[in-house]
């Protein structure tokens, strides 16, 4: 169990704004280094096949600019693979990929395609990447992340947070419990645990609590606050609800 919390700043939509118009501004960088500045343990950026929002060039300008470690998130192809070893970032995040969503909407299936895993991670792990997979809450998918030899896994927040911005306080607190069991039962296995996706100021507290969880990874929420207060104070924010959760 660890006593600090890491929270890792995902910047992508700080891109999409970008993409929406054209154009060099505002510009991913700037934001992670706006974000180093405010305190962030880590920058967090997710390359998709589509390129819809983080380019190749931005991946390779903040790993060049940052000082934190840099959390490239990825699909499991081969042309991820190729340009992850390039790139050389601090820990690399495996992610289910559909053209069609608007956001991860769910967790990687690691017991469906263990074989093929255990063999796509082999070369980032020998590069010097901390793997983590992104999955749900789920023991099976757990033990086949530990079966293949990735050190870390993500736990995906979407049920718990969608739950909880709807009200449905019985569902949040299923989740919520199922999150904590999960995590509780990876650490056990000797898994570091992160967490994330949809987490708020005001969803954050629950999981934060969670002593088992080592780092959260948020992006969306602190982006749109920043439209309003501006980075840092968002990221001054989190980081205050994160603590006092801890605490």
């Amino acid at each position: 169990m660890a006593d600090k919390l890491r929270l890792g700043i995902n910047i992508d939509h700080v891109a999409t704004v970008r993409n929406a118009r054209g154009g060099a501004t505002p510009d991913p960088v700037r934001a992670a280094l706006l974000a180093e500045a405010a305190g962030a343990d880590g920058i967090t950026a997710h390359l998709r096949e589509d390129r819809r929002h983080i380019r190749d060039a931005d991946m390779a300008d903040i790993a060049a600019a940052i000082k934190i470690p840099l959390n490239f998130e990825m699909a499991a192809t081969a042309e991820m693979q190729r340009i992850a070893l390039a790139t050389r970032p601090h820990a690399v995040c495996l992610v289910p990929e559909r053209r069609e969503e608007r956001t991860t909407e769910g967790g990687l299936d690691v017991l469906g395609q263990e074989a093929y895993l255990r063999d796509y991670i082999t070369p980032l792990r020998e590069a010097g990447a901390r793997v983590s997979l992104f999955i749900a809450a789920d023991s099976a998918q757990i033990e086949a992340a530990a079966r293949i030899g990735a050190p870390v896994i993500e736990i995906h927040t979407g049920a718990y947070c969608e739950a909880h911005d709807a009200g449905d306080f019985a569902k949040r607190d299923a989740e919520l419990a199922r999150i904590r069991a999960m995590a509780e039962f990876a650490d056990a296995l000797g898994l570091e645990v992160h967490a994330g996706h949809g987490l708020n100021f005001d969803s954050v507290g629950p999981i934060a609590a969670i002593p088992f969880i080592r780092e959260l990874n948020i992006g969306h929420f602190l982006m749109g606050e920043a439209i309003f207060i501006g980075l840092d104070a968002a990221i001054a924010e989190m980081r205050r609800q994160m603590d006092i959760a801890r605490a």
